[in-house]
């Protein structure tokens, strides 16, 4: 039988070892194995989500860099193999089948789009595989889709919008509009939110789920205006975000109604320099956050990806980073790389607050195996001190306040014994 072995970790010494860096120093491998630790990123390295994708990538790197500078992993070397998921849900199948049986990797880390990762994860179950949902925010994959072997490290859509929508209904207005992607994660978070302003006494005026890649917002924002909802909330993907909020602005309507949005991804956001960022949103993390570590995991990301199209890290960097830490950091506790035993160090493990860069000390819950953590309230920054500084943070929350319990009690992790034995 394994056991769950406790890591006994301070907050200081985990941080110190978080930024250990990996660019200047010689490594010598135990020599119990040549064989590397490979672990497979399905990142979107095309389509709508490749910027995200190549932050992804970014983060998973940078983590495995750690991992080698001290040594590897049970003394062996940690490599990645990126594979193209092509922000294609129909692309998703094939990049696990061929990571698992042709590149044979160890572990699964990466997804930004919540079908994408709803298939990745199938496979990865299929054959016992621990994969890590890095970004993909739909509450169901911490519900109804989750997996025994699936761990989800991004806030789902129904926690960012428990936190904008305890802000808003205090100070906004109490009729709101919904808007969202018609896929997976724009329908949940749309449900979710029209309950959560129902059961504030809230009112909602009007509806509206628009098929991914919309183009033309203008329409819509006209319908909104004539509406006058005090809250226009929107759960919309990607690039579309993009163009709704230059079409906002197009239409002045940036200050009435006020717009809140379930997340913002940092990449999209700063490819556009959001020149028309607006309203109030949520986040898991900003680079500017006053916290100890964040400044030095700033520097190194400087360091390391000084050419790279966005200049700092974000949200969609950190989770990928965090996800592939933990990961390792699991197998490095189990001392085998045994999926069971890795699951085990997983479920139910909490990380203080210094060692994520966060407010508060986060946990991954053990039914639903999505990570609890502080949820941050942001909205465009009018007085940046750099011109990386986009968001001016108004709140936070711990994750106490912000938990979804509804969500996972649908979840139904399969037995450890239906878990076919992974030990690569």
């Amino acid at each position: 039988m394994v056991t769950r072995r406790k890591a006994l970790t301070t907050g200081a010494a985990a941080a110190g070892a978080a930024f250990f860096g990996p660019w200047k120093h010689l490594r010598v491998y135990a020599a119990a194995s040549d064989k590397p630790l490979r672990i497979g990123a399905s990142v979107d390295k095309t389509g709508v989500f490749e910027h995200s994708g190549a932050a992804e990538l970014r983060g998973i790197r940078m983590a495995i860099a750690e991992a080698n500078a001290g040594g590897g992993v049970l003394g062996r070397r940690v490599e990645d193999v990126a594979m193209d998921t092509r922000s294609s849900p129909e692309s998703a199948p094939k990049a696990a089948l061929d990571l698992i049986e042709r590149e044979n990797v160890a572990f699964m880390v990466g997804a930004i789009h919540s079908v994408i990762a709803r298939k990745l994860s199938a496979v990865a179950q299929e054959h016992g595989v621990v994969y890590m949902n890095t970004n993909s925010s739909a509450p169901s994959e911490s519900g109804e889709n989750c997996h025994r072997t699936k761990f989800v490290w991004d806030a789902s859509g129904k926690i960012f919008a428990t936190a904008v929508v305890r802000h808003a209904m205090r100070w906004l207005g109490r009729d709101w509009f919904l808007l969202g992607t018609d896929y997976s994660w724009g329908q949940e978070t749309v449900a979710a939110t029209r309950r959560l302003v129902e059961a504030e006494k809230g009112r909602i005026v009007g509806t509206r789920l628009v098929p991914p890649g919309t183009k033309e917002f203008g329409d819509i924002v006209r319908e909104i205006e004539a509406l006058k909802p005090d809250v226009a909330f929107a759960a919309i993907a990607g690039p579309d975000m993009e163009r709704l909020r230059a079409q906002v602005a197009e239409e002045a309507l940036g200050r009435r109604p006020a717009w809140i949005s379930n997340q913002q991804n940092w990449p999209e956001i700063w490819l556009t320099r959001a020149k028309s960022t607006f309203g109030i949103f949520a986040t898991n993390w900003y680079h500017k956050l006053d916290l100890p570590g964040v400044a030095e995991f700033v520097g190194r990301y400087r360091q390391i990806y000084r050419d790279a199209a966005v200049p700092v890290p974000g949200n969609v960097y950190y989770n990928a980073y965090m996800a592939t830490r933990e990961l390792l950091r699991a197998v490095e506790r189990a001392g085998t790389t045994n999926n069971t035993a890795v699951i085990m160090e997983l479920e139910g493990h909490r990380m203080s607050a210094i060692e994520r860069m966060q407010h508060h000390d986060a946990w991954i819950d053990p039914i639903g195996h999505r990570v609890q953590q502080t949820i941050y309230m942001a909205t465009k920054n009018l007085k940046p001190s750099d011109e990386t500084d986009l968001f001016s943070i108004l709140s936070y929350q711990e994750p106490a306040e912000v938990l979804d319990r509804d969500t996972v009690r649908e979840c139904r992790l399969e037995p450890y014994d239906s878990v076919p034995t992974y030990e690569p």
